[in-house]
């Protein structure tokens, strides 16, 4: 079975919005390593409707860009009540019960699918129990505002550390499971 894996990039003060404006000062070769890591151990990715949108009207344009062709080429499967159609490359709409279809591509064989951005999708995933593995890379930075990956009023769930690294930039790398699993 796939794991439905978060990979997010965060301000101290959990803070995930606008990431172009606070993130660069600690990109570094050995984040770098990190997110190609991540891409690798990847073969679709898992959108909300503003990520997607954000993402379709970006990479398409930046082709020689680090990671565009992961980006540009991997299926996308964009959770949208309000989109009609996908039209960047390899992108699959999901209109209907988001749990049930979720647990249908989990179900497929392949690598991870990883969720970037899309913070809604993650928090109703969160609720729902499908969401497998938290990759985080901290900046250490507090902007103060800007929206949150957890937001106020989900339900309590444990998580457990399994994996952290210490970049040279004092960015972390922090990996989480629920706990239990």
């Amino acid at each position: 079975m796939r794991k439905l894996v978060v990979s997010m990039f965060l301000t101290l003060d959990g803070v995930m919005e606008a990431p172009n404006e606070w993130h660069d000062a600690y990109f570094d070769d050995e984040m770098g390593a990190a997110v190609s890591a991540q891409m690798a151990a990847s073969d679709a990715m898992l959108l909300g409707r503003v990520t997607y949108e954000g993402f379709a009207a970006a990479w398409p344009s930046m082709p020689d860009a680090p990671g565009a062709d992961h980006m540009n080429n991997t299926p996308k499967y964009v959770v949208s009540t309000t989109l009609e159609k996908a039209e960047w490359n390899n992108s699959t709409l999901i209109t209907g019960n988001v749990p049930e279809e979720v647990t249908k591509l989990k179900q497929q064989t392949g690598k991870n699918i990883t969720i970037m951005g899309s913070a809604t999708l993650i928090q109703s995933l969160m609720q729902d129990g499908l969401i497998d593995e938290y990759q985080l890379l901290v900046d250490p930075i507090v902007v103060g505002s800007g929206k949150r990956l957890f937001q106020d009023g989900l339900d309590q769930k444990a998580l457990t550390l399994v994996d952290s690294t210490t970049f040279g930039t004092g960015v972390l790398s922090l990996t989480y499971q629920p706990a239990g699993q």
